[in-house]
């Protein structure tokens, strides 16, 4: 299992077999499966994320590590997650593959706002491929924690097993969806795997999702975070086989990092507003001034003045010098404060 104070080594032979859920009855009469009781699923957040494998898409600095850690603490504490959903407090494996232990901690700042940290999260900033060992740590730490609630995995990248000689794209997709799913399946516990979207948009969300349809095909559920407008930062569409598809609009606090779940039709929150047209440019185009981000968006001159004295207002927006804007998210701590 995963220690805190050294990853050890992986095994020399790694057979994903082991993984495989325990024997359970495969075949039934009609009669008999319908006097069956199952167990419900377990949901790490009602209505939204449920045991099994969870894909949590989007584009790059759209905030799905922001996302991903704040829930990761509300789970690991209880309480609410995104502002107004309750959950169950338990155990969170976070595997955060792209992060730095002093960067993690300044967001874990910011998220916790002066409230204590949650001994029911452990935080790893390393993890092998699971094909060479990280299946068995992960599997090792469910074990240890068997009332764990959510592994959150950023990014899938980090830890995609190897592609089997031969394979086709979409197999190899599919496997390594597979991988994972084996081990959610096994300990019943909710994964959120972070993903990327593709460049190009598409009026099916399903089809941005990275890769060949053998990634979403073998997830339990799929959810694509995309940039809002309006009153909504991001707008969140969601698709599974125990999750009813549905979308919801979100308002992202840069000052606290937090997502929070808007009340209301996600289709009005997100109509455009300018004040998300400039974050949404300066993300891409930091350090920028009023000329140049009238010019890249078609905001008049005057109306951008307004806009980054909004935003400026509202967290959104910080001048690191006269003249040079950027989007809160594109900044460190220690310039914000």
């Amino acid at each position: 299992m995963f220690d805190h104070e050294h990853t050890p080594p992986p095994p020399e032979d790694t057979d994903l077999g082991v993984f495989a859920p325990p024997k359970r009855r495969v075949a039934w009469s009609a009669t008999d499966l319908m006097d069956a009781e199952f167990p419900e699923p377990k949901w790490a957040v009602p209505g939204m994320i449920c045991e099994g494998v969870n894909l949590f898409c989007g584009p790059p600095k759209v905030g799905k590590s922001w996302a991903s850690l704040g829930l990761g603490l509300d789970i690991a504490a209880g309480g609410v997650a995104f502002g107004s959903i309750p959950v169950n407090a338990g155990p969170v494996l976070y595997l955060a593959l792209e992060d730095t232990a002093r960067r993690l901690q300044s967001r874990m700042r910011t998220l916790l706002a002066g409230n204590r940290a949650p001994e029911q999260l452990t935080i790893v900033t390393e993890c092998p491929r699971l094909d060479n060992g990280g299946a068995e740590m992960i599997d090792g730490w469910l074990t240890a924690h068997p009332t764990a609630r959510l592994v959150v995995v950023d990014v899938f990248a980090k830890i995609r097993p190897a592609a089997a000689h031969g394979s086709n794209a979409y197999d190899a997709d599919y496997a390594a969806i597979g991988a994972i799913k084996r081990l959610a399946d096994k300990h019943a516990v909710a994964f959120l795997v972070v993903h990327h979207v593709r460049k190009a948009g598409s009026d099916d969300f399903l089809s941005e999702v990275s890769g060949t349809n053998g990634i979403a095909g073998a997830a339990d559920a799929t959810l694509v975070l995309k940039r809002g407008r309006g009153k909504a930062d991001g707008l969140l569409h969601i698709t599974g086989r125990d999750v009813e598809e549905v979308e919801h609009a979100f308002a992202f606090d840069p000052a606290r990092g937090a997502w929070r779940l808007l009340d209301g039709d996600p289709r009005k929150l997100t109509e455009s507003d300018n004040l998300t047209t400039v974050y949404d440019w300066l993300l891409d185009n930091p350090e920028s001034g009023p000329a140049a981000i009238a010019a890249g968006t078609g905001i008049k001159p005057e109306s951008v003045k307004t806009t980054l004295k909004r935003g400026s207002e509202k967290g959104w927006l910080f001048q690191k010098a006269r003249g040079r804007w950027t989007a809160v998210e594109n900044t460190t701590a220690d310039e914000l404060f």
